[in-house]
């Protein structure tokens, strides 16, 4: 049902046309231990993305990425808000995630 996708070149063609769907309420910590390592660990090139999970839910490919915090000790450490992004509606992968960090 939920595959993080893992392979960098994989994820940035799948990815490429998502935009802002959505806000996923946990920390890093939480998403990770419901979905393990970011797919994109690094900073983008203009920093305005710390991490970002790549994922396939269903057929679709949704983004959970921070955004604009242009520090990666507060996006590890501070952040409890994510953007969720995504090509179409958002709603049933986020509740999924949400139940995933619930049950964890």
């Amino acid at each position: 049902m939920i595959n993080v996708i893992t392979d960098r070149y994989e994820a940035l063609e799948t990815s490429w046309g998502t935009s802002l769907k959505g806000y996923l309420y946990a920390t890093y910590s939480q998403l990770v231990e419901a979905l393990g390592q970011p797919t994109i660990d690094e900073p983008s090139g203009d920093e305005k993305v710390q991490v970002e999970w790549v994922v396939d839910f269903k057929g679709e490919t949704f983004t959970i990425y921070d955004w604009k915090t242009y520090s990666r000790d507060y996006t590890l450490f501070e952040l409890d808000k994510f953007n969720v992004g995504g090509k179409s509606y958002a709603g049933d992968f986020i509740d999924y995630v949400e139940q995933l960090i619930k049950t964890k």
